[in-house]
């Protein structure tokens, strides 16, 4: 029985590249058009690779510029000029121009097909214009857009009113002035935000002369939205994004991404040992104090993780800019004092109403009981400042604010919470237990 198209696509991962390629053939035309337009580009790429040149020629002609252009990208250096060659002269020249852009800028993402309309043309002109356009591979969008001889955007229209306008309109009398454009530099990231916050479908790129270069759509976007946010995923993960899919990447690669940043936590908690060292006579004088080492650093880090990811999520948003930072800062004074007094009462009556308190903890358990409570408000409150603040931080240094990742939050408040720990017990506990 032939494979459906979502059933090869399924099971992709799972196949080597001859197994792809036998799949593959196995479908009728119908189905391999489906399932290649379908495949991410790195996909195709490594399918494309393995196809008979005629085969290649037939199925890059199959895409539209911007996809092509991905396609390119993803191919090895001695293949890219092979798939280049297989295109239209025309295709061909807007590809080339395409790959000019970098990967990650509006012009890399745009397709320079798209529909275009003198403002002087009468609407049943421009209708048989349009209709002329789609006959071609011109991107299947709902607007039209209105230029100059210079190439300038005028005005945006609808199909929708073009076909409600009267026949002998002119396109400039019913066309929409209230333009929103993207730069052909503009960051990926930036260029999804705007799409978040409008209901366009597409929107056209312009050069430094408000020339339009192409458009983007919302599904050129989507591919970019779910690479933006898998990379602030793994990052937040504490270790640097991978450039591939889980399963594709090679374990050299895995581990080089994973044991950088690990390597730094790990001497970054090293600096826990150096505390705890730092603090080894109360430790000696008061052993009952270490049994809340683990509760008092996991606190401290869990608030500041929290902080991190909501901080960072919410930059990410443009939620919040760089010029709140005080504005947070004052929240999270509030919310981390809040925080820390809840688990500081609830820390304190553990101990206090504990059935062994005078055998586990000795006669002055009172005391051991305020120190915990007062540490726990103390590290909570500086979790939730450190761990809201960093990310602005790395945002003013011009990092990116996901480095401040939940381990490296966790690590950073460990060091700083033992030091608030031992600082407030030896205060409180000295004369009796120190």
């Amino acid at each position: 029985m032939e494979p459906t198209p979502q059933e090869s696509q399924n099971s992709w991962s799972a196949m080597t590249p001859q197994e792809r390629v036998q799949a593959f053939s196995e479908l009728s035309r119908t189905d391999a058009d489906e399932l290649f337009l379908s495949l991410t580009a790195i996909d195709q790429a490594e399918l494309i690779v393995e196809l008979a040149p005629a085969q290649k020629r037939s199925w890059m002609r199959l895409l539209a510029p911007d996809d092509a252009a991905d396609l390119i990208q993803a191919l090895p250096l001695e293949e890219k000029s092979i798939a280049l060659s297989s295109l239209d002269d025309q295709t061909k020249r807007e590809v080339t121009a395409l790959l000019a852009y970098a990967e990650d800028d509006a012009g890399g993402l745009m397709n320079p097909r798209y529909f275009r309309l003198r403002p002087e043309m009468q609407v049943a002109e421009a209708i048989a214009y349009l209709r002329a356009q789609a006959r071609g591979e011109t991107e299947s969008v709902y607007y039209a857009y209105v230029l100059d001889l210079e190439q300038k955007l005028l005005g945006t229209v609808s199909f929708r009113d073009l076909f409600l306008a009267s026949p002998a309109r002119l396109v400039q009398e019913i066309m929409k002035t209230d333009l929103i454009t993207v730069p052909e530099e503009m960051d990926q990231e930036e260029v999804s935000r705007i799409f978040s916050q409008t209901d366009l479908m597409a929107i056209p790129v312009v050069d430094d002369q408000g020339r339009v270069k192409g458009i983007v759509t919302v599904d050129d976007i989507m591919g970019v939205v779910q690479k933006e946010a898998t990379e602030d995923i793994q990052k937040l993960g504490g270790m640097e994004a991978l450039d591939a899919p889980y399963l594709k990447i090679s374990l050299r690669a895995m581990i080089q991404k994973r044991a950088g940043w690990l390597t730094i936590l790990f001497l970054g908690e090293m600096f826990t040992a150096t505390a705890m060292g730092h603090y080894q006579n109360e430790i000696a004088k008061a052993v009952v104090l270490a049994l809340f080492i683990p509760l008092i650093i996991s606190s401290g880090g869990n608030s500041g993780s929290q902080a991190s990811t909501l901080m960072i999520r919410a930059m990410a948003l443009r939620e919040v800019r760089l010029r709140d930072w005080w504005r947070v800062l004052a929240r999270e004074m509030i919310v981390g004092l809040s925080l820390g007094l809840i688990l500081g009462v609830i820390g304190m009556m553990r101990i206090l109403l504990w059935p062994a308190r005078d055998t586990l903890y000795g006669i002055h358990y009172g005391l051991i009981a305020t120190a915990v409570s007062c540490s726990l408000v103390g590290v909570v409150l500086w979790g939730s400042l450190a761990g809201s603040m960093l990310p602005f931080v790395l945002s003013k240094l011009r990092f990116d604010p996901a480095s401040a990742s939940a381990p490296f939050v966790a690590t950073l408040v460990d060091v700083t919470g033992l030091m608030i720990y031992f600082t407030v017990a030896h205060f409180v506990l000295s004369g009796t237990l120190l």
